[in-house]
């Protein structure tokens, strides 16, 4: 079958109008998000194209800065089934994953039956994941590149869309067991979550100590969102938006980048992963911003969430005090 001018023509605008129609949608669900999260407009921006990318967010911020009500106004603005587990040393993979118990019936047969744990949900807040035991931090990361769990060698699949919010408190370190870097590199971005300036803080005070408190509406259905994941995929991407990825995170890496503080400074690179986390985080950019399709400005901003979990300085590096943003500043420097 010969696809004809007309016929490429008519996808071109059935495209368009899409992109148009999700742009809309996502606008309002940007502003119903603000309604409740003050001061936090970056932030806000970085998690929505995360799930529009269909990834995991990495949270990383002191105590108090909204990181769990913004996950709570998610699911109720999203339409998702959302749930919490606070993570401490003592929780075991049972307690996420679920766990099988041998009932008996009226007539004495006996079997066993699957109680899902928490993560059979469509948004799931792993709070403090770093004060978890490697192998309950294991367990879930298994089920976030999977989708699916496996429990006494049976596996059950995970709701559809699935996500985890994770949050790192980044003052305690005592007590914890910090995520090795491939479990890191399962996270679509790592957000810093900072103080909010002063107005937004005024906006906090007032509006959230007084009689009522602003609450959260619903914007957008499970399904929509799963529609939105599927039209970012289509977002025609440049060569030179391409050619600017792959120069980004190939010069990440020490054993090919010509760049000297590279080179010297960082013990290991971003993988492949990292490249294929910009090209669907740059594409959902350009979709929240009413574009058709991405530009190089869109990897300047989206380099550090991307990158900065996905690099590890050497010793010689962490004792000079150098820091991993002026890395993937200096990464940036090559292709702005």
């Amino acid at each position: 079958m010969t696809t004809t001018i007309d016929d490429a023509d008519a996808g071109n605008s059935a495209l368009i109008d899409a992109i148009d129609q999700l742009d809309r949608r996502i606008a309002g669900a940007r502003d119903a998000i603000s309604r409740v999260i003050f001061g936090q407009d970056r932030v806000i921006e970085e998690t929505l194209i995360t799930l529009l990318s269909g990834g995991h967010l990495l949270l990383i911020g002191v105590p108090g800065l909204g990181k769990t009500r913004l996950v709570e106004t998610l699911g109720t603005v999203f339409g998702l089934e959302e749930r919490r587990v606070q993570f401490t040393p003592d929780l075991m993979p049972a307690d996420i994953l679920g766990s099988e118990v041998l009932e008996e019936s009226d007539v004495g047969r006996r079997s066993f039956r699957f109680i899902k744990g928490p993560v059979f949900c469509q948004l799931l807040m792993a709070d403090e994941i770093n004060r978890a035991s490697p192998r309950t931090q294991s367990a879930l990361l298994q089920a976030m590149q999977e989708h699916r769990v496996s429990v006494a060698g049976h596996y059950h699949g995970l709701p559809t869309p699935f996500h985890v919010l994770a949050t790192q408190n980044p003052l305690e370190q005592e007590g914890t067991y910090p995520l090795p870097e491939a479990q890191l590199d399962r996270f679509f971005m790592q957000v810093d979550v900072g103080y909010p300036e002063l107005d937004a803080e005024r906006r906090i005070l007032v509006a959230t100590t007084g009689p009522s408190d602003a609450k959260p509406e619903k914007v957008m259905e499970a399904m929509d969102l799963l529609d939105a994941q599927q039209l970012v995929r289509h977002v025609p991407v440049g060569e030179s938006v391409a050619e600017a990825i792959l120069t980004l995170v190939r010069e990440g890496r020490p054993e090919t980048s010509d760049i000297d503080a590279v080179r010297s400074h960082v013990s290991w690179g971003p993988g492949p992963r990292a490249s294929q986390a910009l090209m669907r985080a740059v594409r959902a950019r350009a979709v929240i911003e009413g574009r058709l399709s991405p530009s190089v400005d869109d990897v300047l901003a989206l380099a550090h969430p991307v990158l900065r979990h996905r690099m590890a300085l050497n010793f010689s590096a962490r004792a000079e005090g150098v820091v991993i943003g002026k890395i993937i500043d200096a990464l940036a420097e090559r292709i702005a």
